[in-house]
């Protein structure tokens, strides 16, 4: 039955916390199962344990913001790998029940960066570049063929800087360096 499956659901969820408890789990991966909690207790109008989970991840991202507020204001130059827009770009293109607009409401209280750069490569070259046993349950072509061009869409509205990543790792390296380096010239 469906109650069934929403109480297995929830165990499986719940063990994936207690092993995120270990610390060798991803933040992202830990919101997302905070997410499916939510969601799931939502479903099954458990609304306090639907509550709590969404104020977990409310509580990850004010921490993360206020961690990167103290680093900035201690006059330290903050480089962040998947920031915001990992966060809009990922959770929206899982569900069509996930807006864009949703995602970036509860990332409200994350500041936005000086400069946004997208490493552009194409899916099935970024595949080829991992062993298939380090692949995540999303990495798929057709997954992420779905990220890119919404990475790609939202670059193009925002005016983020875009790198073609299929290439050698110095030359993008190089390309890196030099927005970096123009930027903080502009900040000085």
């Amino acid at each position: 039955t469906l109650l069934n499956q929403d109480i297995i659901s929830i165990n499986y969820l719940k063990n994936g916390l207690a092993i995120a408890k270990t610390g060798e789990v991803p933040i992202e991966q830990i919101i997302l199962l905070h997410y499916y909690l939510g969601k799931t207790y939502f479903k099954l109008k458990q609304m306090d344990l639907a509550l709590n989970h969404f104020q977990i991840i409310i509580k990850f991202l004010e921490n993360e913001n206020i961690e990167i507020k103290n680093k900035l204001d201690e006059g330290q130059i903050v480089i962040s790998d998947r920031y915001l827009e990992s966060s809009i770009v990922y959770q929206s293109v899982q569900s069509d029940k996930i807006s864009v607009d949703w995602v970036k409401d509860i990332n409200k209280f994350v500041g936005f960066p000086d400069i946004t750069i997208i490493l552009d490569v194409n899916p099935k070259i970024a595949l080829a570049r991992k062993e298939n046993e380090d692949l995540e349950k999303f990495e798929d072509t057709s997954f992420l063929d779905k990220v890119r061009n919404l990475y790609l869409t939202r670059a193009k509205q925002k005016s983020y800087y875009i790198i073609n990543s299929d290439d050698i790792i110095e030359i993008v390296q190089e390309k890196i360096q030099k927005i970096v380096t123009d930027k903080l010239k502009d900040l000085i």
